[in-house]
């Protein structure tokens, strides 16, 4: 079939690859002149299945509340005249129940483990370098209470087949010696050996070059500006050329603007963008930094070692589609990254960077199709929120599947529309 995905990160280039893969005529639209120069641009790095715990939760109200009008907060929300921000809003708070909490953390696991077996299965058969680590995420804790929270969580989390396994203070100095040095005195932490680390960008380029390889066409510098519906059927994609493009399937890869294009059709997908911040900082030679993927939980923040930079990622904001990078929010990553490790506390930031990640209420993404709403040949492969690269493998092969339609290994039910 011919097909075309809208968007070129690293969740549309993986939807790309593997439909090349089974066959398919395909062709990527994207608006930046590269891949991967949005969301997937400079993100946290972490192939991190431990970090299945949805926001929506029991407990997340209250912490909202303890955070709010604070603004280098790791939550920050704005309240804003925004429909869809108050929509989105109180789908969050359905879901914050403990039985769909479970229910989202099973989702989100099995297709984080699926993905994770697929990444390092596209790794070995093409041989691609993307300053990748597999030495593990450890999640760490300086409150007793966060620490006290998680070791629930991580045996919930062992039961859908996550291997996430508490540790003691010490062991979690045993594993990243450089936290050592911290100023807040670590409690405890959990551990998953098998999840990984590394440069999204690097990854979605390398790839990107792959698929070019086998046929797939992209063409960079173009922008979408509406879908071309009739008679309940994607007729074209039209785009700000006046060009229409069509074809047998369309998907729908373009994170949190996902929503915009629907949005003239009737259809309101419940996907918001939620900022996120990151710092890049450059690594003189023996300064005492982690190599280890850290969660800093208590206060949302990653840090990811790729080659001689370390990446520090995290915090959420929810304002709409603004992408500026706030200096306050900045500072808070840096005063945090010199609490735990002092000797980083004057190192050169290379870039501060900030980027939409597109969030479900749940924070379980939507892959398939759309014809129950009306729109038979558009499919979606989009709602990633902080776990796009964690997910972008088995998201890509997921859709694949269910395009050829193959049974997938996976249940595809709590991912559709």
């Amino acid at each position: 079939m011919r097909v075309t995905v809208l968007g070129a990160g690293v969740v549309g280039t993986t939807s790309a690859w593997y439909l090349a893969a089974d066959g398919h005529d395909v062709t990527v639209i994207e608006r930046q002149p590269l891949s991967a120069q949005e969301t997937s641009f400079a993100n946290g790095g972490q192939i991190s299945v431990s970090h299945a715990e949805p926001w929506a939760n029991p407990r997340a109200p209250w912490i909202a509340l303890k955070w709010l009008g604070r603004e280098d907060a790791p939550l920050l929300w704005r309240l804003r005249a925004d429909a869809a921000q108050w929509n989105w809003g109180l789908r969050f708070l359905r879901e914050c129940t403990a039985a769909r909490a479970r229910a989202n953390v099973g989702a989100i696991v099995r297709l984080g483990l699926a993905s994770r077996a697929a990444l390092q299965a596209l790794r070995r058969e093409l041989a691609l370098e993307y300053d990748q680590l597999e030495r593990g995420i450890l999640h760490f804790y300086t409150d007793l209470r966060e620490f006290e929270h998680a070791v629930p969580q991580a045996a919930l989390m062992r039961e859908f087949g996550c291997e996430r396994v508490p540790q003691t203070a010490a062991e979690c100095l045993a594993i990243e010696p450089a936290l050592a040095g911290s100023r807040v005195p670590v409690v405890g932490g959990t551990y998953t050996a098998g999840d990984e680390s590394g440069d999204a960008r690097k990854f979605t380029e390398a790839l990107a070059r792959h698929a070019a390889a086998r046929g797939v066409r992209f063409r960079h510098g173009e922008s979408v500006k509406a879908l071309q519906v009739e008679g309940g059927r994607l007729t074209g994609v039209r785009l700000a050329s006046g060009e229409c493009v069509s074809a047998d399937i369309t998907v729908l890869a373009l994170g949190s603007y996902s929503p915009l294009l629907l949005k003239p059709l009737g259809v309101r997908l419940p996907v918001y963008p939620a900022k996120g911040y990151s710092v890049t900082l450059d690594l003189a030679e023996g300064v005492a930094a982690p190599t280890v993927s850290l969660t800093d939980d208590g206060h949302k923040i990653v840090f990811s070692r790729l080659g001689q930079t370390l990446r520090v990622a995290g915090t959420a904001e929810f304002n709409g589609y603004d992408t500026s990078v706030n200096p306050v929010r900045c500072a808070a990553l840096r005063f945090r990254i010199g609490e735990l490790f002092p000797a980083l506390a004057g190192v050169k930031e290379l870039d501060r960077w900030a980027g939409l990640r597109p969030a479900t209420p749940g924070n379980v993404p939507l892959i398939g199709d759309m014809a129950g709403a009306g729109l038979a040949g558009l499919w979606l492969n989009t709602g990633h929120g902080t776990l796009g690269w964690t997910l972008a493998c088995g998201s890509g092969r997921l859709l694949a599947d269910l395009v050829s339609g193959r049974d997938p290994d996976l249940d595809a039910r709590p991912y559709r529309f």
